[in-house]
């Protein structure tokens, strides 16, 4: 196994997000996703003779808006320009970016992990159009070609070699996908394409300043994935350097299959592109009043919302990072909140059975079918002790689910779930449980105090959880200790 203690790796990412444009960057092609292959396209996007491209300015406005999100400087004079690397799949034969002038430049992006919060350094964010897709497999003679996405808008993140830690790689990402997503500036989904990430990964002895050579990992599609691909090269260019090998600066791609990555080739450098001001749009300029109209309009940032909610509601720091992970989840929280005093327990049901019930149906929150009214209701009949949290969340929820036209106190009456408060009841069940376990009684009075709670739980079962536990464990200790 290599020595990875002696060592420290130097990754930087490029993280291409798709924006949440109608149409492309620089035509009126569509950019919905999952037409039929080949249909959002036109002479344009075909690099037809003669035909001409006009830039799309809602691209630059979403641009703008993740730039100030992340407290980069806009550049002011932009260009565009050709890149000229074939692409099979982009019909020009190059590829139309910014290159000498980002739209935004520096910035940082704060990241946490294990409590500790840092910012990693960004060096740009720019513009750029999307290549189409090439598929391999449809045909086992051909290569079909895609252009539904040439074209479309893309934004590249690109940050400075500050990230030392897959764990770190992890953090920012998901850190970006947040934004995207909490701005409406993409919808940051990486099994779909729309969000992609590039890794250049080198290591070097812990101590120095040189950066090692390094390998670019293109293409990861999904957040566990980057992180996989990193800790295999870390492992493996360490291991080349353990052994004495030369480390070959190339581009790889990683198979999820076996966890592994592969070499694709040897790593062009920027001069091998043979940049140049793309000779078919004009330069355009940022004004001060567009950029001070974008800060006005930005949201409140999740890392400030989330702040605000564990101040406000008084709930957990991890509570209030899930509920701010997504802005209409914290709307949802924050209705609740607003029916009911119970923020602490509004906030445990969003990021227990509501969390729960989206993931295992793959929804989001818009699509909830119980309203934050019917879960106010639903929370406060618990807190009121009327049926405890699992009876409501096993079996009152998910008929909320199923009946919008029911409020929780009415099932929990039809069903007979209330929860029993009578003495008579709860002796009864009691007395049946210690009856049924002397050895277990003699053994609690002996010193084995917390057998309370195998008491406590076969009352549970006996009254199929409508026995009042708060009352059930004042009337165990009575009578375990008379």
């Amino acid at each position: 196994m290599p020595d990875l203690e002696k060592y420290e790796a130097v990754i930087g990412l490029e993280v291409h997000t798709q924006l949440l444009t109608q149409s492309k960057l620089f035509c009126s092609d569509s950019t919905q996703f999952g037409n039929p292959p080949n249909t959002n396209v036109s002479a344009i996007s075909l690099a037809h003779p003669g035909t001409l491209p006009v830039m799309n300015e809602k691209a630059v406005e979403l641009a703008m808006k993740l730039g100030l999100a992340f407290n980069c400087d806009i550049i002011r004079n932009n260009y565009f320009a050709r890149k000229n690397y074939f692409y099979p799949d982009l019909p020009k034969g190059y590829q139309v970016t910014q290159h000498t002038t980002p739209i935004c430049k520096n910035g940082k992006i704060p990241i946490r992990i294990n409590g500790q919060e840092r910012n990693i350094l960004l060096n740009r964010i720019h513009l750029e159009e999307d290549a189409g897709k090439s598929i391999h497999d449809a045909d086992e003679n051909f290569t079909c070609i895609d252009l539904n996405r040439a074209g479309v808008p893309l934004l590249e993140i690109v940050s400075e070699p500050d990230i030392h830690s897959s764990e770190e790689a992890f953090a920012y990402v998901t850190e970006i996908r947040k934004m995207v997503r909490h701005l409406n500036i993409g919808d940051g989904n990486m099994e779909e394409g729309s969000m992609r990430c590039d890794a250049n990964i080198s290591v070097r002895l812990k101590g120095e300043k040189k950066l090692g050579t390094k390998v670019e990992v293109k293409n990861l599609n999904s957040i566990r994935n980057i992180k996989k691909a990193i800790d295999y090269e870390i492992n493996r260019l360490v291991g080349l350097l353990e052994k004495g090998e030369t480390i070959m600066q190339q581009t790889r791609s990683f198979d999820a299959s076996n966890g592994m990555t592969f070499s694709l080739r040897s790593k062009e450098e920027a001069n091998d592109y043979r940049y140049f001001p793309e000779p078919d749009l004009a330069p355009f300029v940022v004004t001060e009043e567009q950029i001070n109209a974008i800060k006005s309009s930005l949201p409140e940032l999740p890392i400030a919302l989330e702040k605000r909610l564990m101040n406000q509601y008084s709930i957990s720091s991890e509570a209030a990072k899930i509920i701010a992970n997504d802005k209409e989840t914290a709307s949802f929280f924050e209705h609740i909140a607003q029916l009911t005093n119970h923020s602490k327990a509004a906030a445990n049901w969003m990021i227990g059975p509501v969390k729960s019930y989206l993931n295992e149906n793959n929804s989001d929150i818009e699509k909830l079918p119980v309203s934050p009214k019917k879960l106010a209701e639903l929370i406060q009949i618990v807190e009121e002790g009327k049926v405890s949290f699992g009876i409501a969340a096993s079996k009152i929820f998910p008929l909320l689910i199923q009946s919008s036209d029911k409020d929780a106190l009415q099932l929990a009456k039809e069903l007979n779930l209330l929860q029993e408060k009578n003495d008579d009841a709860l002796h009864s069940w009691i007395d049946e449980v210690l009856a049924a376990m002397p050895e277990k009684v003699s053994e609690y009075k002996k010193g084995k105090k917390n057998l309370t709670g195998l008491f406590a739980g076969e009352v549970k079962k006996k009254s199929k959880g409508k026995a009042d536990m708060q009352a059930v464990m004042k009337i165990l200790s009575e009578k375990l200790n008379q």
